[in-house]
């Protein structure tokens, strides 16, 4: 790779030109959305989110800021920003990952096992460790509200959230968890 210039458009072209669709935002390869499905065996399969990424200047030596634009129930997303903190993308990130790495390994990874010790959303942490029955229930009734596939059918898709509050790697995990705490 000759700059990181050159390794964002190949990494935002690789993952335009798979299964994923991405929506840029204003004309550039800095800020764009990426619609993604719940991993298969999870209680979030069947349902799409909408992800926000926004490239630092410094990608891919400093890791991608992403956020779910929707609302998702995970103890390890904030309900209300979409923030996610997930250590391999705030504090292990390394320039070897790419994009496509974040959403075929990272996010269905976070999804299938969530880490309710470290939360971001407490009451999706409690719930799931307290009455498991009652999480998936949860889990699925936002699938259900927020997460429709019919939601983006057409791409103009309505934010639910504030699209600023992503993670950006600040995330202060005190230890090898997957998960941190939220943004102070």
């Amino acid at each position: 790779m000759s700059s990181p210039s050159k390794r964002r458009e190949m990494d935002v072209m690789k993952l335009m030109m798979s299964d994923y669709k991405v929506e840029t935002i204003n004309d550039g390869l800095n800020e764009f959305n990426v619609l993604f499905n719940g991993p298969k065996d999870s209680l979030y399969e069947g349902g799409v989110w909408k992800i926000r990424v926004e490239l630092p200047d410094a990608y891919p030596y400093k890791s991608p800021s992403i956020g779910f634009v929707n609302k998702i129930f995970h103890p390890n997303v904030d309900e209300l920003s979409g923030s996610v903190c997930l250590d391999v993308i705030n504090q292990s990130w390394s320039p070897m990952f790419d994009l496509l790495n974040v959403f075929e390994v990272f996010l269905p990874q976070l999804l299938l096992y969530p880490n309710p010790s470290d939360p971001l959303n407490g009451d999706a942490a409690s719930l799931m460790m307290k009455d498991k029955q009652q999480y998936e229930q949860k889990v699925r009734e936002y699938c259900d509200r927020y997460a429709r596939k019919e939601n983006f059918s057409n791409s103009a898709a309505e934010d639910e959230s504030g699209e600023d509050d992503i993670s950006d790697g600040q995330c202060t995990s005190s230890d090898d968890e997957i998960a941190g705490h939220a943004d102070p």
